[in-house]
């Protein structure tokens, strides 16, 4: 049984506000990226939390421990439950992350291979089990790990055990299904065809249905 997170890739407070109103009681969290923030600014996520849904920020940091650090203090600041970061940076970066999350009571998800197909170049293969292996020692709360490719996510799951969650991104309009990666992970992340479909909450119902 998966949660079904919204990856809300819109642009402008208004279809944000519609989107994540109309999908209330489907989700068990909504993620923000740059496509809205840039459009909105942070202010967004007090216009989202009305909802009551936790919002994760998926900014993928990826800079030096102390510009990290600070990149936390903001999205906490903001009213996020949760952000969302890469490994490849180093465990001195990435262990910024953690702590700054955990330090204002929130969640921090580290990438370890992306859903895309060109994800196979760098964030694959040993690369995405070295970094798996870096979440779990610096106290992470779980990992991104692709639905698009499920024999990688089941790898991935056997590095970092069952005490860590893995949120899985790819269902939907890249092709995957819940069906797919379900048993291997906590949660299923679903953008296009939750927002761009003509009922939203309808849309997003079926994916939560298909997830349990």
């Amino acid at each position: 049984m998966a949660d079904l997170l919204l990856a809300l890739d819109v642009k402008g407070k208004a279809e944000a506000v519609r989107v994540a109103t109309a999908c209330t009681g489907e989700l068990d969290a909504i993620k923000i990226g740059y496509p809205l923030v840039l459009s909105t600014g942070l202010e967004i996520v007090k216009d989202l939390a009305k909802s009551e849904i936790p919002i994760i920020a998926d900014f993928k940091v990826a800079d030096i421990p102390n510009t990290n650090s600070l990149i936390c203090e903001e999205v906490f600041g903001a009213g996020c439950a949760g952000i969302i970061t890469h490994a490849f940076c180093g465990s001195d970066s990435l262990a910024a992350c953690v702590d700054a999350s955990h330090d204002h009571g929130g969640v921090c998800f580290v990438v370890c291979e992306m859903s895309h197909p060109g994800a196979l170049d760098f964030l694959s293969g040993e690369n995405a089990e070295r970094m798996a292996r870096m979440a779990k020692a610096a106290g992470a709360d779980g990992i991104i790990a692709p639905a698009t490719r499920p024999e990688r996510t089941a790898t991935l799951r056997t590095i970092i055990g069952s005490s860590m969650k893995i949120y899985s991104p790819g269902v939907g309009a890249q092709g995957a299904q819940p069906e797919d990666v379900k048993k291997y992970v906590d949660g299923i992340i679903v953008g296009r065809a939750i927002y761009e479909a003509a009922d939203p909450k309808a849309a997003a119902h079926e994916f939560r249905v298909r997830a349990r």
